[in-house]
C-alpha cells in the first residue's frame, strides 16, 4: 500500500487512496502516524455526489469530523491523482466541503458554516463549531514557547464538560488589526499542533461575529505557517469561511 506522508502549514498527515479497500482505519491511522508522528491519518474514497469522500482519523485511531489543513492536503493528493481538477467537491462527516487548486502547493478550501458560536462560553472562553468544535482564548502576548506553560490549562478545557463533544482549543494573540498568532492543542493529537485550519476558521467566524474583523479577512500566524481567512458573509450572517495555505507532499512509504 502506497501512502503519502503530507504538510498542511506544519500539521502532517498520513494519506492513501482507500478506494476499494477494506481497513479497520482506526488501527491503520495509529499504525501509520506512528511511523513519521503524523497528526492525522486519511483516507480517500468513492462519493456518489461529490469528486470524492474523505474519511479522516486522528493519530490515537478515534475519528475526526473535518480537519481544514488536511482537507487542503486532500485537495492536492485527489489532484495529483486525478480523481479531481482545478475545483473539487470533497464529502466529509462534517458535510461537503469546496476545494481550488491554486498552485503545487497552495490550496483553499470552503469549509462549512460555522454554527453555535458562543463569545462568552466560559469566562474568557469563546467558542465555535468550524466542523470541529474550538474553545477559543486570547492571551496577550503569546509565543510558540508558551505552549509548556499552558498545557495544563489546555488539557483542561479541552475535556471541560461545558464542551460536551470535547473541543480542541486555540490560544491567540493580536499581531495588528488583521493578524493573529495562534497555538493549538488538539483532541485526538492530545498535545499542540504545528497548525489546526478549523481553528483559525473558528476564531475568524468569532471575531467577525464580536465586530472585531471588519475586514472579514485575517491571516494567522501558526508555528509550521501562514493560513489565510475569508469569512463569508452578509448582512452580519456568516455562510462559510474560506481556507488557504500550503499543501505539500514530505515523503512516500510502502505500507
Amino acid at each position: 500500500m502506497r501512502c503519502l506522508h503530507m504538510s498542511g502549514a506544519g500539521n502532517d498527515f498520513m494519506v492513501i487512496d482507500g478506494r476499494g479497500l477494506t481497513e479497520d482505519y482506526s488501527a491503520l491511522a495509529q499504525k501509520l502516524c506512528a511511523i513519521t508522528g503524523a497528526d492525522g491519518f486519511m483516507a480517500v474514497d468513492y462519493a456518489e455526489n461529490a469528486d470524492f469522500r474523505l474519511h479522516y482519523y486522528n493519530s490515537d485511531g478515534s475519528r475526526g469530523e473535518l480537519c481544514g489543513n488536511g482537507s487542503r492536503c486532500i485537495c492536492k493528493f485527489a489532484y495529483d491523482l486525478g480523481l479531481a481538477g482545478e475545483e473539487m467537491t470533497i464529502q466529509t462527516d462534517a458535510g461537503l466541503v469546496y476545494g481550488w487548486h491554486l498552485s503545487d502547493t497552495q490550496y483553499k478550501v470552503r469549509l462549512p458554516r460555522p454554527v453555535d458560536i458562543d463569545l462568552e462560553a466560559k469566562p474568557g472562553v469563546a467558542y465555535a463549531v468550524c466542523g470541529v468544535p474550538h474553545a477559543l482564548v486570547e492571551q496577550p502576548g503569546l509565543e510558540w514557547s508558551d505552549k509548556e506553560q499552558l498545557r495544563s490549562y489546555a488539557t483542561q478545557l479541552r475535556h471541560d464538560p461545558v464542551f460536551p463533544h470535547g473541543a480542541n482549543v486555540d490560544f491567540y494573540c493580536w499581531l495588528d488589526e488583521t493578524t493573529v498568532r495562534v497555538l493549538s492543542y488538539e483532541r485526538g493529537v492530545e498535545d499542540f499542533t504545528l497548525a489546526c485550519g478549523t481553528g483559525c476558521g473558528a476564531l475568524s467566524a468569532a471575531l467577525y461575529a464580536a465586530g472585531k474583523l471588519p475586514g472579514k479577512q485575517l491571516q494567522a500566524e501558526n508555528p509550521g505557517g501562514i493560513l489565510r481567512l475569508t469569512v463569508d458573509a452578509q448582512g452580519g450572517l456568516i455562510s462559510g469561511l474560506l481556507l488557504e495555505g500550503p499543501a505539500e507532499v514530505l515523503g512516500e512509504y510502502e505500507v
